[in-house]
């Protein structure tokens, strides 16, 4: 099996950006768990048969359905090019369960990457996002405007919209949350020496470069 990255970092530090920029550079296959969880229930697979009346019954999918998922797309052989977890472990829990699983399969966490925000400037970055409400193009109120104030410069647009949790109150909430939920699987990988620390507050490009030179490394 090939590299097995962990991506860690809380909304709007650019984890799915990341990793699909990872998948471009390296050929690893990004495994997001609300995406392989969706998959499943469509494809009608046990897992997602089970997954499908927990759901439907306004529950949280188990640790036991997700891994279950994760073990059904590992079996895959696209995968033995190595993978990106986005969204998947969140508690010790889970980490523990993961690196039993990927034992299974022959292989470990190669790395756990955490992409380290400045709470404050986080809650600027993400409050201050909108997007076109015809074509979905990004835009910030700081960072990027269109050039013609109101008008989308992709579409032509002038209709913008904003997600309801978007605000200042909600993004300290979830950044909060977010630091006391990952604490224990920061000591986790940092236990097993594989965590990575990388400054998430500036380009992407830069970011994509930190990232690519921890990736290329652990995967020599």
């Amino acid at each position: 099996m090939g590299p097995v990255i962990i991506l860690l970092g809380p909304p709007g530090a650019g984890k799915g950006t990341q990793a699909r920029m990872l998948e471009e550079d390296f050929g690893l296959v990004q495994l997001s768990t609300g995406d392989l969880l969706r998959a499943a229930v469509a494809a009608g697979t046990e897992a997602g048969r089970k997954a499908r009346a927990v759901m439907e019954a306004g529950q949280l999918v188990s640790d036991d359905i997700v891994l279950a998922i994760l073990r059904d797309r590992m079996a895959q052989p696209d995968v033995a090019r190595g993978i990106i977890l986005d969204g998947f472990p969140r508690t010790a829990a889970q980490a523990a369960a993961l690196d039993g699983l990927l034992a299974e399969a022959g292989g470990r966490v190669t790395a756990a990457i955490s992409l380290e925000v400045e709470d404050e400037a986080m809650v600027t970055r993400v409050s201050g996002r909108y997007t076109c409400a015809t074509c979905g193009e990004g835009y910030h109120d700081e960072f990027k405007q269109p050039a013609t104030a109101g008008t989308c410069e992709k579409c032509g647009g002038t209709a913008f919209k904003r997600r309801a949790d978007d605000n200042a109150e909600t993004v300290r909430a979830r950044l909060a949350a977010y630091h006391a939920e990952t604490a224990p699987l920061i000591a986790h990988y940092d236990g097993l020496s594989v965590l990575e620390r990388v400054p998430a507050m500036g380009s992407i490009e830069g970011i994509r470069a930190s990232l690519a030179d921890i990736v290329g490394r652990v995967s020599a």
